[in-house]
């Protein structure tokens, strides 16, 4: 399972840089190239959605079937064992929150960022008619 982690981690990485290039000021130049390669990238990245569905399910998964490890009925080692399961799940539901909120801000700056070339272009026509 620890091959699906980081395939979301690298997948909310790379969401995550894409989102940084688009909104940093001062990339005009390279900005289209990066609207056209975000643009394309969109439909394949919507894949972890779903991917996201299935690791959440199994975490809940684990943590209906996990046993219980309550006071003086588990060994010191159990107890750790079970500690450590818990951070485990807990990191790894962050993660896949950073990866669905990653993708949707993404999606919406992109949307914005066409927007606003279009808006553009049509300003540079009204000024090149005047």
């Amino acid at each position: 399972m620890a091959l699906e982690w980081v395939m979301l981690g690298y997948a909310a990485g790379a969401e995550a840089i894409m989102v940084l290039l688009l909104t940093i000021p001062g990339l005009d130049g390279l900005r289209k190239g990066l609207i056209a390669v975000t643009r394309n990238l969109l439909k394949p990245f919507l894949s972890v959605v779903p991917f996201c569905l299935f690791l959440l399910m199994d975490i809940y998964w684990k943590y209906e079937t996990r046993p219980s490890c309550d006071g003086e009925s588990c060994s010191p080692s159990e107890q750790l064992r079970h500690q450590k399961s818990i951070m485990k799940s807990q990191r790894n539901a962050l993660l896949i929150a950073a990866a669905l909120i990653f993708y949707w801000l993404l999606y919406s700056v992109t949307n914005l960022v066409v927007k606003i070339e279009q808006l553009n272009q049509r300003v540079e026509r009204l000024k090149s008619k005047e």
